[in-house]
């Protein structure tokens, strides 16, 4: 046949989503700098429900490409390798978090220089302590990804499908828990973000990695609610394992924040 298929890539039809989510975002984030200015929340609202439309009416689209055996091992190679490009922007998305903590501790601001009279933490600021809530924290975290590492453990040798659905379950609740007792600490935080460099560097790396925290958890429960559908086999997981690999890499950023942030800058 002319038309037949005969090779294993996937040719995109045309989509009206990149365009729609483009002008989503901008409306959000200009609607974010209004609402910044006492204008109200109310068109960055507007750009936020475009953007969740976007993410459920795209990724709904590539579900059901999946299924109709569009994703082909090619394919799936060229899904894995956006999804490992993505996790190195973040990496770098954090790093310029942890440049400025560490430019800031080393060399600590004074009235006159860092050598005469600059401290670290400033002068005023009462740290957390490293070995009661934020411990507790980082073996919740730690749990979390080890429950999500046993799902995919059963899902790749093809397993009783209610373990994997337990260990995304328990995935959830444990970073749910973690979202809940960093709100706690933010609550009785001995310092706020303006006024003083520790506190924008504390909040700023603690609050970006914890709504990391909300999107995986989300993330992790959006393949709950597809594992009970059926949509993952033992070699067509590709969704479950994006969610795997941004919940360890939220994991590992956690553990050099508790070892940099909590312990080393206290």
């Amino acid at each position: 046949m002319a038309h037949a298929k005969n090779h294993d890539y996937h040719i995109l039809p045309p989509s009206a989503w990149p365009f729609i989510g483009a002008v989503s975002g901008f409306i959000m984030l200009f609607g974010a700098v209004l609402w910044m200015h006492g204008n109200g929340p109310y068109m960055f609202l507007i750009g936020f429900a475009g953007v969740i439309m976007t993410m459920f009416g795209w990724w709904t689209e590539i579900v059901r490409e999946s299924h109709q055996g569009d994703h082909t091992p090619v394919v799936r190679i060229g899904l894995r390798y956006g999804f490992i490009f993505f996790i190195m922007s973040e990496v770098m998305f954090f790093s310029a978090w942890f440049w400025s903590f560490f430019k800031h501790a080393l060399y600590p601001m004074g009235p006159l220089s860092p050598a005469v009279d600059g401290v670290w933490p400033p002068a005023g600021i009462e740290t957390f302590d490293p070995w009661h809530l934020p411990l507790i924290n980082t073996l919740i975290l730690l749990c979390s990804g080890a429950a999500a590492t046993w799902a995919h453990h059963v899902l790749v040798h093809d397993e009783d499908r209610k373990d994997m659905e337990h260990g995304l379950l328990l995935a959830v609740g444990l970073g749910m828990i973690f979202t809940v007792f960093q709100a706690y600490e933010y609550a009785h935080a001995g310092f706020g973000f303006a006024g003083n460099i520790y506190g924008a560097n504390f909040f700023m790396a603690t609050g970006f990695h914890g709504a990391h925290v909300i999107i995986g958890t989300i993330f992790l429960f959006i393949c709950y609610l597809r594992a009970r559908q059926g949509h993952f086999t033992a070699d067509r997981h590709i969704g479950f394992e994006a969610a795997a690999w941004y919940w360890h890499f939220v994991d590992v950023v956690w553990l050099f924040l508790f070892a940099s942030i909590y312990i080393w800058g206290s």
